[in-house]
C-alpha cells in the first residue's frame, strides 16, 4: 500500500471494526441506502464518466456508480483491506468488469491528474487527517469542470428520533471507537464551504437531506444491530451482563415506535455536498 496520512484510521479500519463492516454490509447499506438516490442525483454520473468513489468501504456505491457509468470506468478507494476484499467479491459476482478497487489513503494516494470526471463519497471524506490537503489532492485528479458529490452527517439532535430510540445507551457512549474518530469533522456547512474553497473548489452547495434509515426487520433485530456496532461494542466492553440486558430491552422497546412493514425506519439527516473544480493544477 502507498504512503498513509492517517495511520490511526488505517489501523482501525484494518482491525476488528473493518471486519465487522465487511461481514455484514447489508446492515450498513440498509442504514444508509435511502441516501443513495439523492447522492447519485447530485453526482449526475453519465455513461462515459470516469468515477472515483472515496472511502468506498464494501463497495455498494462503487457498484451503483458502475451501473451508471456503463461505458466509463469506476475506481473505489478505501483504507480497509477486509472491506475491499468483500467489495471485490461482490463486484465480481455482479459481473462488473469496469470496476477497480484500490487500498490506499485518498489524501495522498497517487492519482492521475485530470483522471476522473466525478468524485463521489458516501461519508468517507469525513476521516481525512487534513481535509484541505486531501481535497486539494483530489481536485487535481478531476478533469476541468469535474464534479464532486458527497454526503456527511448533520449534527445529532439530542431530542431526535434516533436519540430517543437509543437513550438507554447514552450514559455509556463516552468516547468514539477507533474507526469512528473523525465522524464529526464536517458537521458544519460553514466548515464544509471553508474547506472546499481553500481546496480550489467552486460552485459549492450544501443541501439538507432527510430520509428513513433502516436498522433492522423488527425492533429486536434493530436492537441487535445497534449493539453490534463498533462504537457501542467499544463503550460497552466492560459493562456487566445484567446492565447490558436491561439496556438492550429498553432499546428494543424504544424501537417499537419505528416498526413498519418495511422494517424499523428511523428518520436521519445528512448534508449532500456538491462542487466543481474549475481550476487546473497549473493555475494553482
Amino acid at each position: 500500500m502507498h504512503p498513509i496520512a492517517n495511520r490511526q484510521q488505517a489501523e482501525a479500519w484494518n482491525d476488528w471494526e473493518g471486519v465487522l463492516w465487511a461481514e455484514q454490509p447489508e446492515r450498513y447499506n440498509g442504514m444508509m441506502g435511502a441516501f443513495n438516490a439523492p447522492l447519485f442525483a447530485a453526482a449526475g454520473i453519465e455513461a462515459r464518466d470516469r468515477v472515483l468513489d472515496i472511502g468506498c468501504g464494501t463497495g455498494q456505491t462503487t457498484r451503483l456508480a458502475a451501473r451508471q457509468a456503463l461505458d466509463g470506468s469506476v475506481v473505489g478507494i478505501d483504507l480497509s483491506g477486509p472491506m475491499l476484499e468483500r467489495a471485490r467479491r461482490d463486484a465480481t459476482a455482479e459481473g462488473l468488469g469496469h470496476v477497480t478497487f484500490v487500498q490506499g489513503d485518498a489524501q495522498v494516494h497517487p492519482l492521475p491528474d485530470g483522471g476522473f470526471d466525478v468524485l463521489i463519497s458516501r461519508g468517507g471524506v469525513m476521516f481525512f487527517a487534513d481535509h484541505v490537503a486531501a481535497f486539494t489532492h483530489l481536485g487535481r485528479a478531476l478533469a476541468p469542470a469535474g464534479r464532486l458529490a458527497f454526503l456527511c452527517p448533520q449534527p445529532g439532535d439530542p431530542d431526535g428520533a434516533y436519540a430517543r430510540a437509543t437513550a438507554a445507551l447514552s450514559p455509556f457512549l463516552r468516547e468514539a471507537s477507533p474507526a469512528s474518530r473523525g465522524m464529526g469533522s464536517l458537521l458544519d456547512p460553514a466548515r464544509i464551504r471553508q474547506v472546499l474553497t481553500a481546496s480550489g473548489f467552486t460552485g459549492i452547495e450544501v443541501t439538507s437531506c432527510v430520509a428513513p434509515m433502516t436498522f433492522g426487520a423488527t425492533a429486536g433485530d434493530a436492537a441487535d444491530f445497534v449493539f453490534s456496532m463498533g462504537p457501542t461494542r467499544h463503550n460497552l466492553r466492560d459493562v456487566d451482563q445484567p446492565t447490558l440486558t436491561r439496556a438492550r430491552a429498553e432499546v428494543h422497546d424504544a424501537f417499537l415506535e419505528f416498526e413498519t412493514e418495511d422494517g424499523v425506519r428511523v428518520p436521519g439527516a445528512v448534508w449532500i455536498v456538491t462542487a466543481t473544480r474549475e481550476r487546473t493544477p497549473s493555475s494553482e
